[in-house]
């Protein structure tokens, strides 16, 4: 699916800041020899989830589905001084390009790289964060949600992506379609959750923006 009609999409990539050397480069890398490339965040939305750490200034980020650490070097660029950012990914397969990419970004102090099932780790992180970006395996939007919801700050955001799920949340609901639902259920949880407010932003596959109140 084309996210955008493709002369908008060269438009609005020349009228936004550019990727560093060492995203194009993971870009480039990820696109060459992983699979599902498509699953990383890319030019726009990485330089969206960039311009969104700058504006929260997050002392700590939590981000579930690191993939090849695209998106985790975007945040990283909106970290406070002192900031930290736990990543969580369940294929270790993915660590190589991971590792190489934050150490080329000088990163190594302020990323931690947990391999496993997401579930399992989140309970043991003991500490309070400012931003949580969810990007993992969609049956389980909503058991991510709950489970960072008190270890988010008062204030604090929850920012999840594919949330328009490739347009199936506006079709008819095949009931063996497991993704699709559990998308619709995650949305509909955020709208009618009186904890919070929230936008879903049309970027690229929808980026659901929460904030704990």
């Amino acid at each position: 699916m084309n996210f955008l009609p493709e002369e908008i999409e060269i438009y609005t990539t020349k009228h936004s800041e550019k990727e560093s050397a060492i995203l194009q480069e993971l870009n480039h890398e990820t696109w060459e020899k992983i699979l599902n490339p498509r699953m990383l965040s890319g030019h726009i939305q990485g330089r969206i989830l960039s311009m969104l750490s700058h504006m929260i200034n997050p002392t700590n980020i939590l981000e579930i589905g690191t993939f090849t650490a695209y998106s985790t070097l975007c945040f990283a660029e909106g970290l406070a001084e002192n900031g930290h950012i736990d990543t969580i990914d369940i294929n270790e397969e993915l660590q190589p390009i991971v590792s190489k990419y934050i150490t080329k970004s000088g990163l190594t102090e302020k990323i931690s790289c947990h391999i496993g099932n997401a579930i399992e780790i989140i309970p043991s992180l003991n500490k309070k964060y400012d931003l949580v970006f969810i990007d993992a395996d969609k049956s389980n939007y909503l058991n991510y949600y709950n489970l960072v919801f008190e270890k988010i700050n008062k204030g604090g955001y929850i920012i999840a992506d594919n949330v328009l799920w490739n347009g199936k949340v506006t079709e008819p609901l095949n009931e063996n379609d497991i993704d699709t639902k559990a998308i619709l259920d995650f949305n509909k949880k955020i709208q009618d959750d009186c904890r919070v407010q929230n936008v879903l932003f049309p970027v690229r596959d929808g980026l659901m923006v929460i904030r704990k109140l």
